[in-house]
Order: C-alpha cells, then sequence, then structure tokens
C-alpha cells in the first residue's frame, strides 16, 4: 500500500477524532448509529481518506473527493459541533453568526465589524429599499443588489 499524502492523513486524523468524541456514525447520513468500534472507525478513515486496500484507485480518488467537498462545506460532525466553516479553522476564521454560520458559538471582531457596517440605511430590508427606489424611479433597479440600492438611494 502506497504511503498516505499529507491531506490523507488530516481527514484519517479528522474521522478517528469524530470516533474519539462519539461523533462518528456509519452508513448513508450517519443513519447506522454511532461507531463503537475502534476498527469499525479506522475502516472508515481509511476508506474515506481515499486509502483503502479493499477499493480500485478510482475508488479511492472519488472517496477522498468527496470527503474533501464535504470537509469545505463544513458537515463533517467535527466542525458541525464545534461551529466552523472548514476544518482547521482557527479563531479569525470561524462561522460566526455574523459570518453567516449556522451553528456558531461566538462571533469574532472582525465578524462583527462586517455585520455592523452591512446594517446601514437604519437596517431596511431590501423590499423596502426596492420600493423607496421605485418611487424615486431609480432605472435598473430590479438588477441592483441591497447594498446598491442603499448607495443608488444616498445620492
Amino acid at each position: 500500500m502506497p504511503k498516505s499524502s499529507l491531506s490523507q492523513q488530516k481527514t484519517a486524523g479528522r474521522v478517528m477524532h469524530e470516533f474519539k468524541h462519539g461523533e462518528l456514525k456509519s452508513g448513508p447520513g450517519g443513519k447506522g448509529g454511532k461507531v463503537k468500534s475502534r476498527k469499525q472507525a479506522i475502516a472508515i478513515a481509511l476508506s474515506e481518506s481515499g486509502s483503502s486496500k479493499d477499493k480500485s484507485k478510482a475508488e479511492n480518488r472519488r472517496s477522498l473527493a468527496k470527503t474533501k467537498r464535504k470537509e469545505a462545506r463544513g458537515e463533517t460532525a467535527q466542525q458541525e459541533k464545534e461551529g466552523k466553516s472548514h476544518v482547521g479553522a482557527r479563531g479569525q476564521r470561524e462561522s460566526s453568526r455574523a459570518m453567516g454560520g449556522k451553528d456558531a458559538k461566538k462571533t469574532t471582531k472582525s465578524g462583527e465589524r462586517a455585520a455592523r457596517s452591512r446594517v446601514r440605511d437604519d437596517g431596511k430590508t431590501k423590499a423596502q429599499l426596492y420600493a423607496r427606489a421605485k418611487r424615486e424611479r431609480i432605472p435598473n433597479r430590479s438588477k441592483l443588489t441591497k447594498q446598491q440600492l442603499e448607495n443608488a438611494l444616498a445620492r
């Protein structure tokens, strides 16, 4: 069996971390229940990381690509529990509420600043801004974003 790449090692490590914390589930969509056997956890780790000796090269490549997509979307059990947007996220890259994170535990300074800057024009919704733009007969208003509507109305 060839040596695993760094990304494969990280994926296997993440799966074992989930097992250690009781978050690893088996079966499609985790419907098989929590994994209790260390051997099964290792098999899942090898499969997800694309290092399985039982699968062909193409299947291993597909498995790793699927896992990477899942990690990029922030849908691993570890990411969901910790409120992170991606594997390896640190303080400034956390998926905070201000940055659009669904299960975020705390907001970051940059996220708070971004949220404050978004609440201009007394916190009006895009629909309210659009109605005002319609009254003021601003051209091409249907194609404008909320930010662009605010800027057009500020003139």
